[in-house]
């Protein structure tokens, strides 16, 4: 891991289970109300990122990538959890619709992929977390926004 300064940090992600280690210390730095932007192409491993979140806080049920729900809710370690994939989402009429400007409540913990779909419509988010494919695997560009964000990545 290289550190350029205190609210981002850089990590090389060799294989999925490099990607899966940086989920287990995410999930650990999780509060109530935290929103997580995810970035990258198709197949970067946003997904399994949240996978790894899920599991390892201690979700034992599968864990899909809500492509064409936008959202799947799930309850672990006592956090409500929300992750999105708006990758579909057409516009702000879909988004006021289907309510999810509810969801963020300040209790939600939100996991969003694509969250450029939703610009304006969504909060900003504490953590950003950019995945670029390389040559040989994966690089994570973690970056706080907010004074929750950095305590996240204090303890990552």
């Amino acid at each position: 891991m290289h550190s350029s300064d205190d609210s981002r940090i850089s990590l090389a992600l060799a294989d999925e289970g490099a990607t899966l280690a940086l989920a287990q210390r995410l999930a650990s730095c999780l509060e109530p109300g935290m929103v997580i932007y995810l970035h990258g192409d198709l197949g970067a491993g946003k997904t399994t990122l949240v996978r790894g979140v899920l599991n390892a806080l201690g979700h034992q049920g599968r864990v899909k990538s809500p492509t064409y729900t936008l959202v799947e809710p799930y309850q672990a370690a006592g956090l409500d959890l929300r992750h999105f994939d708006l990758y579909r989402l057409r516009d702000e009429e879909e988004w006021e619709s289907a309510g999810f400007r509810d969801e963020f409540d300040g209790h939600n913990v939100f996991l969003i992929e694509w969250p450029e779909k939703a610009q304006g419509l969504i909060p900003r988010a504490d953590v950003e977390i950019d995945l670029a494919i390389l040559n040989e695997g994966r690089e994570a560009q973690i970056r706080a926004n907010t004074e929750m964000g950095k305590r996240c990545l204090e303890r990552l």
